[in-house]
């Protein structure tokens, strides 16, 4: 299973869409009920779900999916 994959099925759970597809391009704008509360669960999903912690910053810096999967992608390479 891809990251993409894996991250598509944390995506599905948080915002309890089944039929919900992300891509690298994906941004807040894209997903029906993504606000900042839900931001903040998915945010604390993917990091349980990948087993990993984000600072702040970092968080910050993510514009779309893609900057997630890069940086998920560069963990697991470290």
């Amino acid at each position: 299973m891809t990251t993409l994959e894996k991250l598509n099925g944390i995506f599905r759970t948080v915002f309890d869409n089944e039929e919900l597809n992300i891509g690298p391009e994906t941004t807040a704008n894209d997903v029906d009920g993504w606000d900042s509360i839900s931001h903040v669960n998915l945010i604390l999903a993917v990091e349980m779900g990948f087993k990993t912690r984000f600072s702040p910053d970092e968080i910050m810096a993510f514009r779309n999916v893609g900057d997630l999967v890069a940086a998920l992608e560069e963990r697991k390479a470290g």
